[in-house]
């Protein structure tokens, strides 16, 4: 988290900190997992009634941030709901805002916006194609014109919150080139079907389009020149998602360090002995890291610095990698009881290495930077 915090900012996040701990707290999200369930639409919307949707959209759209650099105002919320593992659909509601927001050509879409911004429904990016890699510039789902519209076919997965979304941006090919449709969950030809995840409480999907009959106002932007829309979907998407990985983190670390002192072993805390500071000052360091690096990307992505592709694959490459091994570190701190299922650990565990995951692994955010690099030098 950025030290250098407002007032303003302080009293938001200590505003959102009550508002989580009272209705998502980790007791509630266990009750979840329990129950087999997921976030409730009416929690979601107060979540939006605090501002948790208006962060990326103008004022002039009905929208609006905390400290004017509202990327890094909705980081904070993303961390705060890490520490919890909430399963509010924060990153994808709001990916979607963020390519309503930055595409400024093409039809109007203020009444999707407006609907997302009040929490009256949400949105997920449907990118990934069954069976593939992330590769947002390369989908096999396509969409052929048919008179003034389309008609679109294929089928995404890895979709989050899919059966409860109301508003899918879609990713296809078309005769033009790279192309993002908005479509509403109910249209004709849309069926979804929910699938299990190693997060117990964050749930995804398959959404399949036979036939989907789209009218040309479902396009976003303009058709065929979809690339920069999704590269920015991506760089908003990496920032909240390592954020709410670097709250994950920090959370495990507390309770973790508490419990080395809390726990005896022959007369002495855990927390007393030489071996176990020295992995508590390692896994402090990084996380030290992983906070500075994400901040660095949200940072960067808030400006729109020609540095952001590079330091969000950075930020995610290095944070991707990093969490698991460091809870991995505190489940093995906590001996015994930390690999059982009534302990909260295995929560965290779920989350961060879902996260690692989702939009790119590491190892492919690496490639990614090469290829930057490779770029750069050769259009010197």
């Amino acid at each position: 988290m950025d030290l250098n915090l407002s007032t303003d900012q302080r009293s938001f996040l200590s505003t959102t900190t009550q508002f989580v701990e009272k209705t998502m707290s980790l007791a509630d999200v266990r009750a979840l997992a329990d129950a087999h369930g997921t976030f409730d639409k009416a929690w979601w919307a107060e979540g939006a009634e605090l501002g948790w949707t208006a962060f990326l959209v103008p004022e002039e759209s009905g929208g609006g941030s905390v400290s004017g650099e509202g990327l890094l105002d909705l980081a904070m919320v993303a961390e705060q709901l890490g520490k919890t593992v909430s399963p509010a659909p924060l990153l994808p509601t709001n990916t979607v805002i963020a390519g309503l927001v930055n595409s400024t050509s093409g039809p109007d879409h203020s009444a999707e916006l407006e609907a997302l911004v009040a929490g009256e429904s949400t949105g997920a990016w449907a990118v990934y194609e069954p069976g593939q890699q992330f590769n947002p510039s390369a989908p096999t789902t396509f969409a052929r014109r048919s008179g003034e519209g389309y008609v679109l076919d294929g089928a995404k997965d890895r979709v989050e919150a899919a059966e409860l979304t109301d508003l899918f941006l879609v990713t296809a090919m078309t005769d033009e080139g790279l192309t993002q449709f908005l479509v509403p969950s109910g249209t004709a030809g849309v069926s979804v079907i929910g699938s299990s995840s190693l997060d117990v409480v964050r749930h995804f999907g398959e959404v399949a389009f036979d036939g989907v009959e789209l009218p040309a106002s479902a396009v976003l932007g303009t058709a065929g020149q979809a690339a920069a829309d999704i590269e920015r979907q991506w760089q908003v998407a990496l920032v909240l998602q390592t954020a709410e990985t670097v709250g994950v983190l920090n959370k495990v670390f507390e309770f973790t360090v508490q419990w080395a002192f809390d726990r005896y072993t022959f007369g002495r805390p855990l927390a007393s002995y030489q071996a176990l500071k020295h992995r508590f000052a390692d896994n402090k360091t990084w996380i030290e890291a992983s906070a500075a690096i994400s901040l660095a990307a949200a940072r960067a992505v808030q400006s729109n610095s020609p540095d952001a592709p590079k330091l969000v694959s950075a930020a995610k490459s290095y944070v991707g990698s990093k969490a698991p091994e460091i809870v991995q570190d505190c489940i093995q701190m906590h001996g015994g009881i930390g690999v059982t299922w009534e302990h909260d650990l295995h929560m965290y565990l779920r989350r961060v290495t879902v996260n690692r995951a989702l939009f790119g692994t590491p190892e492919e955010h690496r490639r990614r930077i090469a290829e930057l690099l490779i770029a750069e030098r050769e259009s010197a």
